[in-house]
């Protein structure tokens, strides 16, 4: 082909392309554009183009992201918002935080533009630097009232200096370069919003699970990050939980069932996973087909570890990045899809209640690492441990008998997302909590013979059709796989602060339960920072340091044992120094620097506390619920 052909050909594909692509975005009522305005400013630019707004067109930010449930005021990196219609500005008024009023011609096309401030390194907000680009919706794009049901298209354009920058999404693509550059489409704004982007020279790897082809791609990981073996699992957690949801996949030895025409049974068609290695962070947020993901670098899979049970804190740390894989794409079905009732139709500007957040998180905390074992990414003395970490820290959080998880989750807007000094006495874990309501639930199913609770779930899931729901819907289904009533036991463990009966029905399936001495804080009802010195952080209700006046902030400088002299006062720089200093004494004198003013507290040490530990005693009673069988 001669130079002038090729050129003719590239400028024929170019044009075809940009045709296309305007075609798609004539099809749509609402289209925004995304640039990457200034890199080392952290701005994205964002236009949004309506094509009959109204004559007087309101236009919002939300103020919170579904699955983080706290009203985070994303309209604060808004500035430089302007709008025309053709050549003619448009008068813009602010009636309040998060929403602007345009006086505009009707029917006439309206072109907006603004920019967004983006420098939050977490999976809820923004991100774009020199090196890397992410955004969920819920932080770049104005919502149109009036048409939030309205076909909406995204145009996302590279950078001229970043030509090696390739796209990640789960948003279905329209017309995009082989980087992912281009157009994509969402049949409304909610799900739109639901699709997070992310940007730069990623590692990426592809893999099918029952013909759902999934996507994972990591930002920043070192050069000793092994991604096969990240793949290996993955896949493997993936598949253990489409066979949960859909046994009959397995059974029919395919994604599909025969009902007239072929029709998928996993509820999306594909999925993408997202993680950002850095420092130090953890977290993930939930996506209908996709997530985003954030961890240290050092939890990420290495060239030189070899399996799951690898020995220190590496192996430990990749075991709870697995987790946090299986945590949320079992959210895919458990909260994006079967969902609170009261989240049926999410209203962003402002918070969303309801009570049942023990079910959705908590429920969704209990299978996470019970399907790592299931999918063989952990052993059961692993499982076991991971069981006993989340038992003994809901023992050690004396808010457990002052709140009902039913109430934290309602209150997870102003305490859950907001802890302070005071969070561990006034407050539970509806996730903590909540999965040992499910562990409980499950293993009183299992032990009357009737049913399990994987049973309930899939029986929710086809009860409400993959929708909303509302504890009205599991006490009915309770009801009728367990043969019986459950409100009592949901009205005491979920709506009442009773003790949950675990270690018992723990034994009841063969599993052993140990005891050893507590760590020191813990005995002393303290959590603290050790980091130069001692800084106490919490302060825990009835606990020995309350009844001696330690308060949050203090720094413990040092102490001496009862019946010694001034010369045995001791310089301390971790708890763990008070065994080296007290000897046999019993009570002490703690020097606390509070304010720059030096106290003296006379503490008492109480009995030593007890941590918990779990083991297999009796196989055969404990593996129809660690083992396959359910």
């Amino acid at each position: 082909m001669t130079n002038n052909l090729k050129k003719r050909s590239q400028k024929s594909k170019a044009e075809r392309s940009k045709a296309e692509r305007d075609a798609g975005v004539a099809a749509a009522a609402i289209h925004y554009r995304v640039t990457l305005a200034n890199l080392h400013a952290h701005l994205f630019g964002v236009s949004l183009h309506i094509a009959r707004p109204a004559a007087q067109q309101v236009l919002r930010l939300p103020v919170w992201i579904p699955g983080s449930y706290l009203v985070r005021e994303f309209a604060r990196n808004l500035q430089n918002l302007q709008a025309h219609q053709g050549k003619n500005p448009v008068a813009i008024r602010q009636i309040d935080k998060t929403s602007w009023l345009l006086e505009c011609q009707p029917d006439q096309e309206l072109l907006v533009r603004y920019e967004v401030y983006a420098f939050d390194n977490s999976v809820r907000s923004a991100w774009l630097d020199a090196t890397r680009g992410f955004f969920n919706g819920t932080s770049l794009f104005l919502g149109v009232e009036g048409q939030t049901t309205q076909a909406h298209t995204l145009e996302l354009v590279p950078h001229k200096d970043r030509a090696d920058w390739c796209v990640a999404t789960a948003a279905k693509a329209v017309v995009v370069d082989p980087r992912g550059f281009g157009c994509y489409h969402a049949p409304d704004y909610d799900t739109l919003l639901d699709c997070p982007v992310e940007m730069g020279t990623f590692w990426s790897a592809s893999f099918s699970v029952h013909g759902i082809p999934h996507r994972f791609v990591v930002s920043g990981a070192s050069a000793s990050f092994d991604g096969a073996r990240l793949i290996t699992d993955t896949r493997a957690i993936c598949e253990a939980e489409i066979r949960f949801w859909h046994p009959e996949i397995i059974k029919n030895n395919s994604a599909h069932r025969t009902t007239g025409k072929r029709k998928s049974v996993i509820p999306f068609k594909n999925y993408v996973f997202m993680l950002n290695a850095v420092d130090n962070a953890y977290g993930g947020l939930e996506h209908r087909n996709s997530t985003a993901l954030v961890c240290k670098r050092q939890d990420l899979p290495m060239l030189a570890e070899t399996s799951n049970d690898t020995p220190g804190e590496e192996g430990q740390t990749y075991t709870t990045l697995l987790g946090l894989i299986s945590h949320e794409y079992f959210h895919a079905w458990n909260v994006k899809r079967l969902r609170p009732a009261e989240l049926t139709h999410y209203d962003y500007s402002q918070e969303n209640y309801t009570q049942l957040l023990w079910f959705f998180e908590g429920f969704t905390s209990y299978y996470d690492d019970l399907l790592l074992l299931r999918a063989n990414r952990i052993d059961t003395p692993t499982y076991l441990k991971q069981l006993a970490k989340t038992i003994n820290q809901l023992a050690q959080i004396p808010g457990r008998k002052l709140q009902s998880v039913a109430q934290a989750s309602f209150d997870a807007w102003t305490k859950f997302y907001r802890p302070d000094e005071n969070t561990p006495n006034a407050t539970v874990s509806y996730y903590a909590k909540g999965s040992l309501v499910a562990l409980c639930l499950d293993l009183t199913l299992r032990l009357e013979g009737h049913s399990t609770l994987d049973a309930v779930m899939r029986a929710l899931w086809t009860r409400c059709e993959g929708g909303p729901m509302t504890e009205n819907d599991l006490h009915k289904v309770l009801a009728e796989l367990g043969a019986r009533s459950y409100a009592s036991e949901i009205t005491r463990w979920v709506h009442g602060t009773n003790e949950l009966p675990v270690e018992n029905l723990l034994e009841q399936h063969g599993i052993e339960i140990k005891y050893e001495p507590a760590p020191i804080a813990q005995r002393l009802g303290l959590r603290v920072k050790e980091e130069r010195g001692v800084v106490i952080t919490h302060v825990l209700r009835d606990s020995a340091a309350e009844a001696a006046g330690f308060a949050s902030g203090d720094e413990w400088l040092a102490v001496k044992p009862h019946g010694t002299t001034i010369q045995d006062v001791w310089r301390l720089h971790t708890l763990d120094d008070l065994k080296l200093y007290l000897g046999p004494a019993k009570k002490l004198t703690a020097t606390v620097a509070r304010d720059r003013r030096l106290l003296q507290l006379e503490l008492s040490l109480p009995k030593p506390g007890q941590l918990l530990s779990l083991s297999v005693r009796d196989a055969a009673l404990a593996e129809p619920w660690l083992g396959l069988r359910t």
